[in-house]
């Protein structure tokens, strides 16, 4: 034991002689890091500000007294997400779950790659991990101790594909019959396809996170029990909400073109429930940190997740930097000075069309508010992190105010959409929806923490 005490010391002693801080207690020195801003995002200083109706409440719901409180400083989407950004998460999961699908085929076969990745047979789509002499150290020990194991609802978790090879889709180019039995495992039956086309089945698009309750986890005093996978969840957006949200009206154009056709790519996405948005915020997240490991860099750097907005920030967010307006631009009108509508809304008892729009409009419509955010009165409403409680102002914190109760199926709207009369477009108002309900006029946008307490809306 002296031995060992004795070897501590010195270890320790030769360590400070070659550290070069002289000595002195300078702290663990790292490379000097710059906040980078997320592509598409506005930075929404934290501040303090007085949350809920400072006009009369018209509908007298009584669920949103005044209330100062105080929100950290966060990022928030310029822009509600749109179709072809969630078509970007939903071509990933596709491509994703085809590779998987063509890997177990290959295993299943007893086929592996024959090194040239160019899709000459099904083995070329073998796990990039099916041999373990070409792998690291450390990914062998993770395969042996591991993936090779699976989890109890998932055998092949953990897995590696082989995304260097690319798909085939031409299928005058599939390689051989097993490429095609997966690629044909993908579509719908024939008896189900019409005019000469088959489509993907969109059941097969399914994508599961990870995530933990630390709020629950603290209160145990260890995560344990509380990092949990998420269900998997089919992650295509409810196209027929179109058709099933109103009754004896003829909206099959909206439900046949809205999300997949070009002349929508910039429109909001709708027919996303609660969980969708919930994934593709994970995914959306796992899918930049990935990016970032791709090149090299360390652990440090990855970013902080994204997700959806608490209550409290999103009104913070769509007031824009003014106190007790009705609406993003202040008002209390809905026009301005040149008798033109500022929001997509249903406006002069139903008349949809006389704000310039029938349905959506572009996700980047009408002036920004002080935030430099689209949209946040009308077109959609969108959804948020927090669980709806009519008296929730009177109980929760005023520091970072939500409601994260997850027993609570009824989650919060703000904002108001294209279908919707003024009221509900108010910055104060709240709505809600159930977490697995879809909508066509529910879309989202996401957030992510600042990294830092600098920055606030308080002028110095």
């Amino acid at each position: 034991m002296k031995k060992f005490i004795a070897f501590a010391a010195l270890s320790s002693f030769l360590f400070s002689c070659g550290s070069g801080d002289k000595g002195e207690l300078v702290g663990v020195q790292g490379k000097k890091w710059h906040p980078e801003k997320p592509y598409g995002m506005s930075l929404v200083p934290g501040g303090s500000y007085i949350m809920g109706k400072s006009d009369d409440d018209l509908a007298n719901i009584g669920d949103a007294p005044t209330k100062t409180v105080t929100v950290r400083s966060f990022y928030m989407d310029e822009t509600e997400i749109t179709n072809s950004e969630y078509r970007q998460f939903v071509e990933w999961v596709k491509d994703s779950t085809i590779r998987v699908r063509l890997a177990i085929m290959a295993e299943d076969q007893g086929q592996t790659s024959t090194g040239g990745n160019k899709g000459t047979s099904i083995g070329d789509f073998a796990f990039a991990d099916a041999n373990p002499e070409t792998m690291t150290p450390y990914d062998k020990y993770m395969y042996e101790n591991y993936y090779s194991i699976g989890t109890e609802d998932d055998m092949y978790a953990g897995r590696k594909v082989n995304k260097k090879v690319k798909l085939i889709t031409d299928t005058a180019k599939y390689p051989d019959e097993y490429y095609s039995e997966v690629m044909d495992s993908m579509y719908l039956p024939l008896e189900e396809s019409y005019n000469g086309l088959r489509t993907i089945d969109v059941s097969k698009l399914q994508f599961r996170y990870t995530e933990v309750n630390l709020n629950d986890a603290v209160k145990k005093k260890g995560r344990k029990g509380f990092i949990k996978k998420s269900e998997p969840v089919e992650i295509y957006p409810d196209t027929t909400s179109w058709i099933k949200d109103f009754a004896y009206s003829y909206n099959e154009p909206m439900h046949n073109d809205y999300f997949w056709h070009q002349a929508y790519s910039d429109y909001p996405v709708v027919g996303v429930n609660w969980k969708q948005a919930k994934a593709f915020c994970a995914w959306r997240t796992l899918y930049k940190n990935s990016h970032i490991k791709s090149k090299g860099k360390k652990g440090r750097n990855l970013i902080n997740s994204f997700r959806l907005p608490m209550e409290a920030e999103w009104e913070y967010a769509a007031r824009g930097g003014l106190q007790s307006g009705t609406y993003p631009w202040g008002g209390p009108y809905t026009k301005n000075d040149r008798a033109c509508f500022l929001a997509n809304f249903k406006p002069n008892r139903g008349d949809y069309a006389a704000d310039g729009a029938l349905y959506t409009v572009e996700a980047k419509s009408y002036d920004p508010n002080g935030y430099n955010l689209y949209n946040m009165a009308g077109n959609v409403s969108e959804w948020t992190d927090s669980s709806y409680d009519a008296g929730a102002y009177e109980f929760v914190s005023t520091m970072n105010p939500n409601v994260p109760d997850s027993k609570n199926f009824r989650k919060v709207l703000r904002g108001g959409s294209w279908k919707d009369v003024a009221y509900m477009l108010q910055v104060s108002t709240r709505d809600f929806e159930y977490a697995d309900t879809a909508r066509s006029y529910i879309g989202f946008r996401t957030v992510q923490d600042y990294m830092g307490t600098e920055t606030t809306g308080v002028n110095k």
